[in-house]
Formats: C-alpha cells, sequence, structure tokens
C-alpha cells in the first residue's frame, strides 16, 4: 500500500512539472498551451533603472507584445564574490507581471558581444586566477580566456545561483520563459585565441581554427547552461552575431553559433537547447534558413532596431514559413507608438490559435538579397490541394507609393476549401478553374472569428484575387471552389 500510494503521489506531482515553459516538437510551451513570442529586446542599460524603464511598459503594452528581452548582468548580480543582490531581478519581475508581460532573460556573463565588460570587479582586477586571452602578438587581451577554469566554474555558480532564485520566486508563475547564456559569444580580431593553454590546446586539435574555438565556447556554455538547469529547467539557448559574406572568423566573432557551426555547437552543448541568430543584415531570408533545421526550434531574440519598416515581414516569414517559436527587433524601449510592428502584433495575436490550430501552413515575404534590392517577384505554392500565386507588388497603389520589402503575409489552410489570408500588402490569386465562393474580412475575439464585410466586386477584382492593401495589416477568410 505505502508503495502504490508513493507512486500515486508522484503521478500527481507530475502535471505541476509538465507546467515549467518547455520545448515540445518545436513549440515553446507556456502553461500547457503553446506560446508564440511576440517580443522586443531592451537595449544592454534599459533594465539598470526602474524608474527609467517605467513609463516605458505601457507603451510596449499598447503595442501588443507580449514577451520583453532584457539582460541580468553577472555584475550586477555577484558585486562581490559569493555575495548575490537579486533586487534588479526582482523589480524586473514584479514590473512585467504588472502589464501582463512575460520575460526572457539574456545571461551577460563572462562575455558580451565577444568581451568582457561585464563581469565584476573582483573578476576583472585579477588576471592571475581569471586568466584574459592573449593575442596573436602574444599581448594581452581585455578579453577573458575560453581556458580560465576558475572563470568557467565561477559564472557557472552565478548562473546556478541566478536560477535557483528565479525558481524561488517565478517558478508557480512562469514570467521567465526562457533565459540565454552569455551574448554573442565568439573570438576577436583573430579565428582563435593564443597563449600556452590556447596553443597547447590546438596542437592536439584536428581541425580549423574556428572550429576549435567554437567547440571551447560550446563546452563553456554547456557547463553554464547545466548549472543553471540543475537550479531550474528553464529552456536555454545562445545568440549568434552575424557575419558578412567574404569576411573571416576573426573580423566576425569565430567560433559563434552560426549556422555552420551548427553541428559543433550541437555536439559539444547538448544542455543548449536552441541555436538563435541576431540578425541585422538586409539578407534576413537566408540568415534564418540556416538555423531552420531539425531539432533546433527557429526564435530570432533580436533583429535589426525597433522601428525598421521591413520587421513585420521578415517575422512573416519565419513565423509562417518555418514555424518560429517568436520574434524580438532590438532596443524595443525606443520605438514609435504607431510603429508598423505594433499593428502587425495585434495582427498576431488574433491569428496565433488559428495559427497552432492550422493544419497545414505557409508564410511568404519578399527575400531580400545581400545588397538590399528587394525581390518583389511573385511566390508560389500548393496548399490544400489548391495551387497559390502570392504578389508582393500591390496592382492598385502606385509603384512609388509603396515598398515590397515591406508586404508580407501568412497563408493557413483551416482544412477543406477554407483559408485565412493574414498580412499587408500582398495579392493572392489562385489556380486554374478555381472561385472565390467568399471572402470576408473580419477579426478573432477570445479564439472566435468574427466577420466583418463580404468583398467581392472591386474589393476582389470581380473575382479574380483577394489582396490586403498595403499600409495596414488585415486578415481575410476565404472559401475556395472549382469549377
Amino acid at each position: 500500500m505505502l508503495r502504490w500510494l508513493s507512486a500515486l503521489a508522484l503521478f500527481l506531482a507530475a502535471p505541476a512539472f509538465a507546467q515549467v515553459p518547455h520545448l515540445e516538437g518545436g513549440r515553446l510551451i507556456v502553461d500547457g498551451k503553446p506560446f508564440l513570442i511576440r517580443g522586443g529586446e531592451l537595449g544592454n542599460s534599459s533594465a539598470t533603472d526602474r524608474a527609467w524603464l517605467a513609463p516605458h511598459w505601457p507603451r510596449l503594452k499598447a503595442l501588443h507584445l507580449n514577451t520583453v528581452l532584457a539582460p541580468v548582468t553577472w555584475e550586477a548580480i555577484e558585486p562581490e564574490e559569493g555575495r548575490f543582490d537579486f533586487a534588479g531581478l526582482d523589480w524586473l519581475i514584479e514590473d512585467a507581471r504588472a502589464h501582463d508581460m512575460r520575460l526572457v532573460l539574456l545571461w551577460f556573463g563572462t562575455w558580451k558581444n565577444s568581451m568582457s565588460t561585464y563581469v565584476p570587479a573582483w573578476v576583472k582586477r585579477d588576471g592571475k586566477r581569471f586568466p584574459r586571452s592573449t593575442g596573436k602578438d602574444g599581448q594581452p587581451q581585455d578579453i577573458l580566456s575560453v581556458f580560465g577554469a576558475a572563470t568557467r566554474d565561477a559564472d557557472a555558480r552565478a548562473f546556478a545561483a541566478l536560477m535557483k532564485h528565479l525558481k524561488a520566486i517565478d517558478g508557480d508563475r512562469h514570467t521567465v520563459l526562457m533565459v540565454q547564456v552569455e551574448n554573442e559569444i565568439g573570438f576577436l580580431p583573430t579565428a582563435r585565441e593564443h597563449g600556452p593553454l590556447a596553443d597547447a590546446a590546438f596542437a592536439k586539435w584536428r581541425g580549423g581554427e574556428e572550429a576549435f574555438t567554437a567547440h571551447h565556447y560550446a563546452r563553456w556554455a554547456n557547463a553554464v547552461a547545466e548549472a543553471g538547469k540543475r537550479e531550474y529547467r528553464l529552456p536555454m539557448f545562445v545568440n549568434g552575431a552575424q557575419g558578412r559574406p567574404g569576411k573571416l572568423p576573426g573580423d566576425y566573432p569565430s567560433g559563434g553559433p552560426l549556422a555552420h557551426l551548427m553541428r559543433t555547437w550541437k555536439e559539444a552543448a547538448p544542455a543548449i537547447d536552441m541555436l538563435s541568430p541576431d540578425i541585422y543584415f538586409p539578407n534576413f531570408a537566408g540568415i534564418a534558413d540556416g538555423y531552420a533545421v531539425p531539432g533546433n526550434p527557429l526564435f530570432v531574440p533580436e533583429a535589426n532596431q525597433a522601428g525598421d519598416p521591413r520587421a513585420p515581414a521578415n517575422a512573416m516569414r519565419v513565423i509562417g514559413k518555418h514555424g518560429a517559436i517568436g520574434f524580438s527587433p532590438f532596443a524595443i524601449e525606443n520605438i514609435a507608438d504607431r510603429d508598423r510592428l505594433g499593428g502587425f502584433y495585434a495582427m498576431l495575436e488574433q491569428l496565433t490559435p488559428a495559427l497552432f490550430a492550422a493544419q497545414a501552413r505557409a508564410g511568404f515575404a519578399p527575400p531580400v538579397s545581400f545588397e538590399g534590392v528587394v525581390d518583389s517577384a511573385p511566390q508560389a505554392a500548393t496548399l490544400g490541394g489548391y495551387a497559390l500565386t502570392i504578389g508582393f507588388v500591390d496592382p492598385w497603389t502606385p509603384k512609388d507609393k509603396q515598398e515590397p520589402g515591406e508586404h508580407g503575409g501568412i497563408l493557413l489552410w483551416l482544412g477543406g476549401e477554407d483559408y485565412l489570408v493574414a498580412g499587408s500588402g500582398i495579392t493572392v490569386t489562385f489556380g486554374p478553374r478555381t472561385g472565390l465562393d467568399f471572402v470576408e474580412e473580419g477579426r478573432f475575439v477570445d479564439g472566435k472569428w468574427v466577420a466583418g464585410r463580404k468583398l467581392n466586386g472591386d474589393e476582389t477584382h470581380q473575382g479574380r484575387h483577394v489582396r490586403l492593401p498595403p499600409g495596414q495589416f488585415g486578415i481575410q477568410k476565404v472559401r475556395l471552389y472549382r469549377y
């Protein structure tokens, strides 16, 4: 009987454990349901002053964000070795809850953008215990060495203390959804660091310099993540600073979590759940596609700074095409009150339940080349047995009054002959001998479709197409038929 009661107790406790935010089937699950991050990342210093940040929360909520990405720094939580101060984290969580917002925490530990500026003073000033890297010229750099075991262990202890405190104050509320480990790891200005420890390790390495750097950074991130997960098992990811074409490792942060190094990172860092791209270059589509591989849920924690008019189209591409778990422009506190992102996030908030429930999905947005030239050629797909063609140049708007690079959409097949078309600045036509049974604009209220105008005549070009005008975001429900 006692053994049966013990097993029953474990069984009854299991659902509570399962409610911790986690990744499942390529989705982020929060409180037992799929969750799509409509995010924005704060500037590096914006979460250091509660009073300074206070007036920004209502604006972010009004722009329909549901998640804010915010740094938590090693120097702030452990100003003296072994003495932790979580006051800044506590008020950040309190204020996020007050505005019905979730958080993703960014751990600025040993490295932030390749440098070591966020470590505590007691680490910065003790070069013997916490060794710095050495350049090719033999000179010390103000960058902590990846071969400093004491540094790694101190970083891991601080991160574990953070996660332990986080579980104590948020383990039953789940305000914090995920945690990023370090920030834009990678070595500069050469492909690998030098010095006695690094050179000795490289002499035993079979492979190139960048793979060597990636292996050791990944092992470091894994050690930190493992220490944190022992305290509180939230999803953890690393973010990669991208390189421009033609640049060599060291011109960009060498060995970071980049798409071409994914296998190295996955093998050396199994405790890291995702490699995520920070995308500031115009070839957004190509970069994102490189991270959309099996076993690596796609999340874009940093995109071009808030206010980029192409952000919604880029977000629709990764969410619609790749099922990304979220999107987040940088410096979100600087966004204008009427920025396009707010209109897009409002539409996405309505669309999300249908997005998760759809039997199949496809997303469309014009790809942008390295030269910044928008390819506005139509895209074609087959969805639900019907052939679709999507155009990005609006036929009824003067060409000098529209920017195709800002146009995009998400198309959902609802089953049978029913579809949802959502977005801005796209025109959808269908295959031969396919007609429009009906088209209606509308919105979702509490997950239920509420129809608005029935569209026909000029609005559908006499039944020839479905059109979402540029300059605004909308959702239309469409039923097709064959003739």
